[in-house]
């Protein structure tokens, strides 16, 4: 077995009863660092882990006591990014060709995100050096497809029982991400969801999560400056059943940006969002009328 490959690159959590047609999402939240990356990157842990999606794991992780597994990345997403097509790459980054079918045109490669990232999202450069696309491609092929395998076999599991399903992607923003699209005199925005502008996920469902988020006083904004990534553009798909809907948390709700300590609020910010869980999955049960959905 390979060193990105030593422990296990993701997880299922499961309920202990999975009766919610819903499948929670968190690609970003990962922290176990391959000794092998962190002999290939120029920077220490603490930078590294400024990518991260911070705690975001823990504060849905609700979803599991009322009915619904979540899927987490154990990796960090500074080493591979589970929210971006399979194969979007910067050939600059990389030793050797890339394959014909690489996406190296994106915004998101040019800006140094694609799915071997380039730089840290304050925008330090990762690697010493260039890097072998073998090790790009052992990544792709042994944790980003499998993982979204995976995703897809847990989605299709609740369709084939229930007709419909939703997959919840959870994320978090840094504090600045919204200044510029904010309302005027609103404040910092709490929450973005993002549904791609309705394309993703019906909007019943994204009314009724963002109605339960300003009931508990939160400030929320609908598709900015977050639409959904390459989660929700494939598994979401209304007109088939499947919903995908992104959730966005400002993380100075709950942590130090500094420092990467969660703050006194931290289990504050965890409780609305173990409230939104249930009301949520309540809903999705009573308008999916899903059936037992345990593995069998």
């Amino acid at each position: 077995m390979s060193d990105s490959q030593a422990s296990p690159p993701f997880e299922i959590v499961s309920p202990a009863e999975w009766t919610a047609p819903a499948v929670f999402n968190s690609p970003h939240s990962g922290r176990d660092f391959p000794a092998g990356f962190l002999r290939l990157t120029r920077l220490p842990v603490r930078k590294l882990r400024k990518s991260e999606d911070c705690y975001v794991d823990e504060l849905f992780l609700s979803c599991v006591s009322h009915g619904a597994p979540m899927l987490r990345a154990r990796v960090p997403r500074s080493f591979i990014d589970l929210n971006r097509e399979p194969y979007e790459l910067d050939p600059r980054m990389f030793t050797g060709d890339l394959p014909g079918h690489a996406n190296t045109s994106s915004p998101r490669v040019a800006g140094g995100l694609g799915t071997i990232p380039r730089i840290v999202s304050e925008g330090e450069d990762i690697y010493r050096g260039r890097i072998d696309y073998a090790e790009a491609q052992q990544r792709i092929e042994g944790i980003h497809i499998p993982y979204h395998r995976t995703l897809s076999a847990l989605a299709q599991a609740v369709l084939a029982k229930t007709g419909e399903v939703l997959l919840v992607d959870c994320h978090s923003m840094p504090a600045s991400a919204t200044a510029h699209v904010a309302p005027p005199g609103t404040g910092p925005v709490d929450v973005v969801l993002g549904d791609r502008f309705g394309t993703s996920c019906a909007e019943h469902i994204t009314e009724l999560v963002e109605a339960k988020l300003r009931h508990h006083g939160l400030r929320v904004l609908r598709n900015k400056p977050y639409a959904g990534g390459f989660t929700t553009q494939n598994h979401g798909a209304p007109h088939r059943g499947q919903h995908a809907l992104q959730i966005e948390i400002n993380r100075s709700l709950y942590m130090n940006e500094t420092t990467l300590d969660k703050t006194a609020e931290f289990e504050a910010v965890r409780t609305i969002l173990a409230d939104l869980n249930r009301e949520l999955l309540n809903y999705l049960e009573a308008h999916m009328t899903p059936r037992q959905l345990a593995a069998e």
